[in-house]
Parts: C-alpha cells; structure tokens; sequence
C-alpha cells in the first residue's frame, strides 16, 4: 500500500495518442514511490468526473498526467470540493504545449517530473473562475482568450495531424486571412476602467499559451493577480509583426498593445464572445456570450513540486 493515498488520471489521447505509451513507462517510478491507483479518461470532460470522485474518496494527492486540457479538467474536479478536503496536485506534462506544467515549474521529461512530484513539497498556486451570462461558472489555471486568440484555439482543434507551436503558427495564419473581427469591450476591474474596439484580450495566470507565446512574461502562478495583454485594432499585416515579438514577449512595447493586471474583472462586448480556457473552447461559433465576471482564487490549490 502507498504511504498516501495517490490517484493517477492520465488521458491516452494526449500529444496525438503518444501519452498512452509513454504512461506505461512511468509505472516502474509510481511503484518505487508507493504505487498509486490509476484512472484513465474515456470521454470529455471525465478528467473532472475523476478528481472530484478521488478528493471525495479521501485521496490525498491527484497527479494529472497529460496535456494542459487535462490538467484545466483535473482542477475543475478539485474545486467542486471544499477547500480542506481538496488533495494536493501533480503535473506530468504528457501534451503538446503543457504551459502550465512550465509556469509551475515542472521539468518537461515525464520522469523527472513523476519524481519531483513524490520528492518535492507542496507549493500554493492561484487558479482563476469564471462566469459568464449563460449562467455558465468554470475554473481555469492558465490562460483565457478572447478573440482572435479563442479563434486560433478553435482552428487548433482541427489539426489532429500537427503538433505544439507549429500548429499554433498554422492556426494563427489561417485565422489572420478568415478571421479579422474588433468586438467592442468594456473593460471594468479592480484596478481600472477601460473600451473600446479590442483584437484580442489574454487573462493570465501563468506567463505563457501556445507551447511558448510569453503572452504576460511577468505573470506568476502565486503572486495573488491576473495578467493581462490586450490589443486594439490593428491590420493584417500588423498582426504578423506581433507574432515573434509575443513568441519573445517583447509585444508591451507597442502603442497598440495594452498590459495590466486585476483581482476581479467584468467584461462586456457588444457582439457574441470567441473564449478558450487553457486551449478549451469555453465559447466558440454561434455561441451567445456578451459577459464575462473574472477573479482570481489566491492559493486555491497546491501544487507538487
């Protein structure tokens, strides 16, 4: 019997299937540390259905192996409980991007990660919740887009064939040639109050989207604040200048791109909302959302490592 009780919840579909086999190698590793039981996903969402079941079976850690959907699910599980019944987390980046297993610092090789988990101590990071006028309440620990950057997220969707930041590349080209809308926003937080025509709008947890876009390079996981970095209207053109310069998040330099940060947030638009949440489509085409409500969760889980 492990020392604790562990669940591991893996999702073999993640990085184009590879997760599968590279989950079979990490069990010499689970067994040195105690054993754990495991659990893998079969359907949408079931990651949630799984950590929720782990923490109210009195589990004591959950360690999400696969890619940042798995990872943004896991967490929505745990926060269905409360706070002092919640377990601990682990990350082992099996994905393509696997940018919040960066932002907390995790290694990117699955075993040294699998080992530092056991190994490492707990550490408290933020998560953030979202609302919307649908009625619609979720979690989400990395990123949230809106705009351009949910429409590119969406286009991902699509290429099952291509892999981390090439296929984001890829992405982002066809939507600058589909897809050029400016909603108008109102932007109403903690911190200040702003409108007008927006590109696209990033709340950030952690500094980087995409498998490496340092969107919000200062953002940290545990300093109690979103980030964010909007863009007003811009051309075609305009936007592929943008592009290496996000890769190096060198973007705040330009006129056109607002950076801040805020606790609590409402967002308003005068036109239907493109939203992902950790690369998962929150709102997508023919989706009526107008309004969002963000606010961060200071410390709401910790994280093994």
């Amino acid at each position: 019997m492990p020392e604790k009780k562990v669940k591991l919840i893996t999702n073999p579909n993640s990085d184009l299937g590879r997760a599968w086999r590279i989950s079979a190698d990490l069990r010499p590793i689970v067994q040195e540390f105690g054993g754990a039981d495991w659990a893998g996903t079969v359907y949408p969402t079931h990651a949630i259905d799984l950590a929720r079941q782990a923490a109210e079976e009195g589990y004591e850690l959950v360690v999400a192996a696969g890619g940042d959907g798995t990872i943004h699910e896991v967490i929505n599980g745990l926060m269905q409980v409360p706070a002092e019944q919640r377990p601990r987390l682990g990350i082992v980046p099996l994905g393509t991007g696997n940018d919040f297993a960066h932002a907390v610092g995790m290694p990117k090789d699955p075993n040294l990660a699998l080992r530092k988990i056991f190994m490492g101590k707990p550490k408290p990071v933020d998560i953030g919740k979202i609302e919307d006028n649908l009625g619609r309440c979720e979690y989400w620990d990395n990123t949230v887009g809106i705009g351009f950057d949910a429409t590119v997220t969406t286009r991902l969707h699509k290429y099952t064939y291509l892999r981390g930041t090439f296929a984001y590349l890829v992405a982002v080209l066809q939507t600058i040639i589909l897809n050029h809308e400016t909603p108008f926003l109102k932007f109403s937080s903690d911190e200040e109050n702003w409108n007008g025509k927006t590109f696209m709008l990033v709340l950030c947890n952690g500094d980087r989207e995409g498998g490496g876009f340092r969107v919000a390079p200062d953002a940290r996981v545990d300093d109690g604040i979103i980030h964010y970095a909007t863009v007003g209207p811009i051309s075609r053109p305009f936007v592929l200048r943008l592009v290496p310069e996000v890769m190096r998040g060198t973007h705040g330099r330009f006129s056109q791109v607002r950076m801040g940060t805020f606790r609590r947030v409402e967002i308003e638009s005068d036109m239907p909302l493109m939203v992902h949440m950790d690369g998962e489509i929150f709102s997508g085409f023919g989706v009526d959302l107008h309004q969002l409500m963000v606010e961060v969760l200071p410390g709401a889980i910790e994280v093994m490592g």
